[in-house]
């Protein structure tokens, strides 16, 4: 199974949206909403357009992600760095290497654009894999009580966290 990756376009939004819809329909950890944040997040100002991509086979779009801006902030400053939310597959191609594929490809992207790390609330089973460690390790807190276990970050460039602590600032799309 050959997949393609690309970033999304203007094209692609209604199909990433009923997608997106699909891939939560039976997450037990979701307000099966995530399709309408990643509506809100295209029109913010977070927003960036490289880091939208699409996983394609057979030129079907079977695979999305969405990186962010957000910030980390403390009382001495804030540090920019990106949300991965949401990574979303089609259930026919889940554990077949789609979700790896789109989140490895994400990595490189931010990373050629600049960023420094990525923050993520998610399964604490899965992320680890691709290089995701507990934000409590580098004292960064969620603005909201979830589990420690579930609070993740990974630095995309060396000592991209040194010095880096504090609390999470989320976009406001992620609150509409």
């Amino acid at each position: 199974m050959e997949i393609k990756l690309r970033q999304e376009n203007e094209n692609d939004y209604k199909s990433v949206f009923q997608l997106i819809e699909k891939a939560f329909e039976n997450e037990e950890y979701s307000d099966h909403k995530e399709q309408f944040l990643v509506e809100r997040l295209r029109k913010s100002d977070t927003f960036i357009p490289e880091l939208s991509i699409v996983a394609e086979v057979n030129n079907q779009i079977v695979g999305h992600i969405l990186l962010s801006k957000l910030e980390i902030e403390n009382d001495i400053n804030t540090i920019e760095s990106l949300a991965l939310a949401p990574v979303s597959v089609l259930p026919e191609f889940q554990g077949k290497g789609v979700g790896s594929k789109l989140i490895l490809h994400s990595h490189e992207v931010a990373k050629e654009l600049g960023y420094k790390s990525i923050v993520l609330l998610g399964h604490e089973d899965y992320y680890p894999r691709f290089g995701y460690e507990l934000t409590s390790k580098y004292g960064i807190e969620m603005p909201f009580d979830v589990p420690a276990e579930n609070c993740m970050v990974v630095i995309l460039a060396e000592n991209g966290l040194l010095g880096v602590r504090g609390k999470v600032i989320y976009p406001s799309a992620f609150f509409e």
